[in-house]
């Protein structure tokens, strides 16, 4: 990192009031000072803003004002200058052009991010957060990842280190010293409780990350069912909108159509699918096959049935396959007469009208509850929210009861420690104590340009 990087960190896809072109590195402020009107600026004292011209030579390229952050109470604990100029990309883009000219580097996508975790400003996961931040599409999303970067959720994973690493000591202590009669002499009685404690949090972390997910990304709802059964009427009811082609020919929808909205701080992503039924039509057929594909994927699916009708043998078949999934059953216009026999299902049933708009609500709500998110808005939100995250803390969990287990069988408690320490590893790992080099490049490559 001997580097000075240079990059724009604001969006410049549009017009705005003003673009921030950010400059990091041991020779920040020198670089900067080069194409800088302010004689003053050089010799600054640090957080304090400045004003004045960038110029190329004797051409004023912006009138501009000019933040100078010195060394180490900066976001990558390096010389950071940030030059505040008028907005667009034209502009913006000149100034970068002259600070490359001038001895910066172009920064990586990320990389301000990257420095700041490897110069130890912030952990892992407060890294991984402050993404989530830039990327949060609702109100909880938000809430979740500003516990990460405000360091709650990296407490939580430092408080069950820390319960393991007495532990470890404990043990240590016990092999290695012996004579030490004052010390906690670790046995299976004793070791039991605190096991129990650590698991329980773990479970607790690993069920509610699980759901961050969904916090974060939102819910996949396939909307299934025959042709003709008013899939594409209850799309757009929910979304409130035209989105979806609607005729009374059967097999209108051929792709799927797709549209989301959000419900009580979470995000419902519905997708409307081609109509399942046997067919010889060979574009009709790869949309069903589409279809089943997409119902398989989805985080849940509702089924949409025909008051109006008996049940089909197509519909029969959708029945049978929903009862080994998560599911909904959606019986539509319900403003007709019905003709519709008794349904045998584990699943909630909901009785509606797409026309009148009745059972929306309800479906909506049954959603949120499948997955206990209902209440998702009044809860502490200091949970793990990606795959990384909570497969590492998964593994954590199976190196804790495979100790309980081996504990039960009395097994000595210096083989225990073995997996004890290979949890607390794994815990380090979210938070960045141990890892490695080349995933730490994949996380931050995610990242956009200038952050």
């Amino acid at each position: 990192m001997d580097t000075t990087i240079a990059a724009i960190s604001t969006n410049t896809l549009g017009v705005g009031a003003i673009n921030i072109v950010r400059v990091s590195g041991k020779d920040a402020i020198e670089i900067v000072s080069k194409i800088f009107t302010n004689k003053n600026f050089l010799n600054a004292e640090s957080h304090t803003i400045h004003y004045g011209f960038i110029k190329d030579g004797e051409n004023i390229i912006d009138e501009v004002l000019v933040m100078l952050m010195r060394s180490p109470k900066t976001y990558t604990k390096e010389d950071v200058v940030e030059i505040n100029c008028h907005g667009g990309s034209i502009t913006a883009n000149k100034i970068l052009e002259l600070l490359y000219v001038k001895g910066a580097v172009p920064a990586e996508p990320g990389e301000f991010t990257k420095r700041a975790f490897l110069n130890g400003r912030i952990n892992l996961l407060e890294a991984e957060s402050i993404e989530d931040l830039l990327e949060a599409k609702n109100e909880n999303a938000r809430k979740m990842a500003i516990n990460g970067v405000s360091g709650k959720t990296t407490k939580l994973i430092q408080d069950l280190r820390e319960k393991m690493v007495s532990l470890l000591a404990n043990i240590e202590v016990n092999i290695d010293y012996p004579e030490y009669i004052d010390e906690l002499q670790i046995t299976k009685e004793n070791i039991t409780p605190v096991l129990t404690e650590i698991k329980e949090a773990l479970e607790k972390i690993v069920k509610e990350s699980e759901n961050s997910k969904k916090i974060k990304n939102g819910i996949n709802v396939a909307i299934i069912g025959r042709p003709n059964v008013g899939k594409s009427s209850l799309l757009n009811a929910l979304l409130e909108e035209d989105k979806a082609i609607v005729t009374d020919i059967s097999g209108t929808t051929r792709d799927i159509v797709e549209g989301s909205i959000t419900y009580k701080g979470i995000d419902l992503n519905f997708i409307d699918t081609a109509g399942i039924r046997e067919t010889k039509d060979i574009v009709e057929k790869i949309g069903v096959e589409k279809s089943k594909k997409i119902q398989e994927q989805a985080d849940i699916t509702i089924l949409v049935l025909n008051n109006n009708e008996e049940v089909t043998e197509d519909d029969q078949k959708l029945l049978e396959k929903i009862e080994n999934q998560k599911g909904i059953i959606f019986i539509n216009k319900t403003d007709l007469s019905s003709k519709l026999e008794k349904i045998e299902t584990s699943k909630k049933i909901i009785y509606g009208s797409t026309l009148k708009n009745k059972g929306l609500e309800e479906l909506k709500e049954e959603i949120l509850q499948t997955f206990s998110l209902e209440d998702m808005s009044y809860k502490d939100l200091t949970f793990l929210f990606n795959t990384r995250q909570i497969s590492l803390a998964k593994e954590a969990l199976q190196n804790i009861n495979h100790v309980i287990s081996e504990n039960q069988k009395d097994v000595p408690v210096d083989m225990l420690a073995i997996d004890i320490r290979d949890a607390w590893e794994n815990l380090g790992k979210i938070i960045g104590e141990a890892y490695e080099e080349e995933l730490v490049d994949n996380i931050f490559k995610r990242f956009c340009l200038g952050k």
